[in-house]
């Protein structure tokens, strides 16, 4: 039992310190390393994108020393500027994990962190993933205390919680005592940013990056004296309420070390918003089932709950706006039979088919639908009518992409965005991260 006089920084700064990979379940063990494997394939399948480009090049201008690698680039920075390009490059193309109770999106701003700093300080990969796990279930946990009002009132949940994260998993690589843990925390709560309203634009991948590079600067600031107020998470003028949100510390801390938050980790099979998958899956099954093609379709409707409407239903002015639509998910679906990286690039969001087939597309909210539920009915052009509902969507916890779906996952992603990559050298560096030597053989392989 937690004692009662604690604060939530100083629960969480003990749960850090303490924390060690022997320690993990197997189950956890494994999800970090499936975490990896999925971040660093999106974090290659957008190297050479050009917002990533343009980071890499802007924060050249002003970066320090050469620490640490830029995934799949070849490129060194400081390490906080590396971290803040890895996460970057890892949320970019929206095909990151998902903890779904909360749509944290987990690896992107604490998996860079805990590499940069990994490989700056000359530690091991058993660290770095030790690390990146107690820094990840901080992550969830604190957004966790906070769902659903805080994404509700436009922070996102991504950054705003990345960031305690991103600091508690350097401050373990940097080795600090419990104490110095909370007060990274603490300073973590004052570097704490993000916006919902920034979701279609390169802005709120700005906000992941930030995180992870933040959470450097909390952790460093701790390791030098810098101290925070004990309760900067939950007082009365603390971050959980300068947000409108009253901290539920029995999520935060309930079986805090037993119960694994980060376990209920998922991994997209699409590159879109997590709430759009339902509304693919249901698309491709008609396709499949009904062998439909797009001259066979007069109307489609979707249906679903007020978050996937509130987040889906949107007109599409460019390949962001796409990856968060109703009606392009719904249309890129039906016309190809496919939800890659190609059906969410310019080239097929303005394709004069796409535009056609998306204009048919309709969003209705139904309340008797469940969070992350779609139903999608085609009326068709012969008067019949069709449909299909998928309660569970693919890459969820009921229905989890294997360890070969993510292997593959990496392999497409690299084979696109970063062809001088040996995937299948990366992949094996990933599952042996944990064995002697390992964090330099997959910096070695990210690097080509």
């Amino acid at each position: 039992m937690l004692a009662k006089q604690q604060t939530a920084s100083s629960a969480l700064g003990q749960f850090s310190s303490n924390a060690r990979w022997e320690d993990y379940p197997d189950s956890v063990r494994h999800t970090a390393k499936r975490s990896l494997l999925n971040g660093v394939a999106t974090a290659l399948g957008s190297a050479r994108d050009p917002v990533v480009e343009t980071l890499a090049r802007t924060l050249r201008c002003f970066a320090g020393a050469d620490q640490a690698a830029l995934i799949g680039r070849g490129e060194r920075m400081d390490a906080p500027s590396t971290a803040f390009v890895n996460a970057v490059a890892i949320n970019l193309l929206d095909f990151d994990d998902t903890h779904l109770p909360t749509v944290i999106h987990p690896t992107a701003p604490v998996m860079p962190t805990a590499l940069a700093l990994g490989e700056w300080r000359n530690l091991s990969g058993r660290q770095v993933l030790e690390a990146f796990v107690a820094g990840a279930e901080i992550e969830c946990r604190i957004g966790l205390a906070v769902s659903p009002g805080h994404y509700a009132r436009g922070a996102h949940i991504t950054s705003t919680c990345g960031v305690f994260g991103a600091a508690a998993a350097a401050a373990k690589l940097l080795g600090l005592r419990a104490d110095q843990v909370a007060d990274a925390l603490g300073i973590a709560a004052s570097l704490s940013s993000g916006l919902v309203e920034n979701l279609p634009t390169a802005a709120k991948n700005a906000g992941v990056g930030n995180a992870a590079r933040n959470g450097i600067l909390a952790a460093v600031l701790a390791e030098a004296g810098q101290a925070a107020a004990p309760t900067a998470i939950e007082g009365p003028l603390g971050w959980a309420r300068a947000g409108g949100n009253e901290l539920n510390m029995a999520a935060l801390t309930g079986d805090l070390g037993v119960r694994w938050e980060f376990a209920r980790n998922t991994f997209k099979p699409y590159p879109c918003g997590i709430v759009m998958h339902a509304v693919i899956d249901a698309c491709l099954d008609l396709r499949a089932t009904y062998d439909l093609r797009a001259n066979d379709i007069a109307a489609v409707t979707v249906s679903g709950d007020a978050l996937l409407l509130a987040r889906g239903d949107r007109a599409v002015a460019n390949a962001r706006d796409a990856r968060v639509s109703i009606h392009h998910c719904a249309g890129v679906a039906l016309l190809f039979g496919a939800a890659g990286v190609r059906e969410f690039s310019d080239a097929v969001v303005f394709d004069p088919d796409v535009v056609a087939l998306r204009a048919k597309v309709k969003a209705e909210r139904d309340n008797t639908m469940p969070v992350g539920a779609a139903k999608v009915t085609v009326a068709l052009t012969n008067g019949q009518t069709v449909s299909a509902t998928v309660v569970n969507a693919r890459g969820s916890l009921e229905r989890p992409l294997s360890d070969a779906e993510i292997e593959a996952k990496l392999r497409g992603l690299a084979r696109d965005g970063s062809p001088h990559c040996d995937a299948d050298r990366v992949i094996e560096a990933v599952w042996t991260l944990d064995e002697k030597a390992g964090l330099s053989r997959l910096t070695a392989a990210l690097a080509g």
